[in-house]
C-alpha cells in the first residue's frame, strides 16, 4: 500500500511537470490520465497515457496514439522504441522520454520523406527505391530466423475495402513482436490502413494470462478480436487482421468483416474447428 501511495506521488508530480513543459498541448483526463498532442510539419500525434497504481516503480504506462498518417509497419517501429526506453529506465518515470521519442521519430521521419523527393527525376521516375529501409534490413540481420509460423486467411472483399487475417502461435511479448515485424516486411500488408491484433498467452511458469490488443485506429476493434479469442479459449494465440479501406464507410459491417476474417484464419490454422465440423461432434454424441 505505501508503495502505492509512493507511486501516485511520483506519477502526480510527472503530471505537473508534463503540464508546464507542453502547456497547450496537454489535456488531464483524468488525475492519472492525459493527453498530449505531438505537434511536426508532417503531421499530429495524439498521445494518451494512463498511469497504473504500480507504475513507475513495477509497471509501465498504458497508452493509446493516434497518427492516421503512419504506416503499420512505422507505428509498430515506434512501439519497439518507446519499450527499449521503457526497459532501459526501469522504476524511472518515461513519459517525457517517450513524448520526445515520438517527436524525434516524426522529425526524422519527415527529413527521410524529404530525402526520398530528392530522388524523382523531372519525368517523375523514382531513381531509389526506399521503401525496404534500414529498420527491415536490422531485422532481416537479427532474430527474425526464429519467427513462430505465420498462417494468412484468404480476402473478405466489401465496397472495395479488403479484410485479410493472420495468425500464428505465440508463447511470449518477444514472439508477438517478431511476427508483427515479419509481416510488417511484406508491402502490402505494410500499406493496409489498419492492422489491428489481439492476443491470448497462458504463461505456465507464472500461471497467469498476458492479454492485450491494438486497434490500430479502427476503434474498439482489437478489443472486439480479444473477446472472440476468449469466447473461443485460444490459448497461446496471436490473430492480425488487416484492412484495406476502399473509399466507402461500411459503418457496422466492418466489425463483422474483422470478426470473420479473423475467425476464418484461426479455423485455417486449426486453432478453432470450421461450423461444419463442430456440427458433426455434437450430432455425433
Amino acid at each position: 500500500m505505501e508503495g502505492n501511495e509512493e507511486n501516485f506521488s511520483r506519477q502526480q508530480e510527472e503530471i505537473e511537470a508534463l503540464s508546464s513543459i507542453y502547456e497547450d498541448c496537454f489535456i488531464l483526463d483524468s488525475e492519472t490520465c492525459f493527453t498530449i498532442l505531438i505537434k511536426e510539419s508532417c503531421g499530429e500525434v495524439l498521445f494518451t497515457v494512463s498511469l497504473p497504481p504500480n507504475y513507475p516503480s513495477a509497471a509501465p504506462p498504458t497508452y493509446q496514439k493516434s497518427a492516421p498518417f503512419l504506416r503499420g509497419r512505422e507505428k509498430q517501429e515506434l512501439c519497439n522504441l518507446l519499450d527499449e526506453i521503457y526497459v532501459e529506465n526501469l522504476g524511472e518515470c518515461v513519459v517525457f522520454l517517450w513524448v520526445e521519442q515520438i517527436r524525434t521519430f516524426l522529425q526524422e521521419r519527415n527529413d527521410t520523406i524529404g530525402d526520398s523527393a530528392d530522388l524523382v527525376d523531372t519525368d517523375g521516375n523514382v531513381d531509389v527505391v526506399l521503401e525496404e529501409n534500414s529498420l527491415a534490413t536490422a531485422l532481416h540481420n537479427s532474430n527474425l530466423d526464429n519467427c513462430p509460423k505465420i498462417t494468412t486467411g484468404t480476402t473478405i472483399e466489401d465496397r472495395k475495402s479488403v479484410f485479410q487475417g493472420h495468425t500464428a502461435s505465440v508463447k511470449s511479448a518477444e514472439d508477438v513482436k517478431l511476427v508483427l515485424s515479419k509481416l510488417y516486411e511484406n508491402k502490402k500488408v505494410a500499406h493496409a490502413t489498419h492492422n489491428m491484433y489481439a492476443y491470448r498467452i497462458f504463461s505456465e511458469e507464472k500461471q497467469t494470462w498476458l492479454c492485450d490488443c491494438d486497434d490500430d485506429g479502427e476503434d474498439a476493434a482489437g478489443g472486439r478480436m480479444l473477446h472472440l479469442l476468449e469466447i473461443l479459449e485460444a490459448v497461446n494465440t496471436l490473430v492480425v487482421v488487416s484492412r484495406w479501406y476502399g473509399g466507402t464507410h461500411l459503418g457496422p459491417d466492418r466489425f463483422k468483416h474483422i470478426n470473420n476474417a479473423a475467425r476464418q484464419v484461426l479455423e485455417i490454422a486449426g486453432v478453432i474447428l470450421p461450423k461444419e465440423e463442430k456440427g458433426k461432434k455434437k450430432r455425433g454424441k
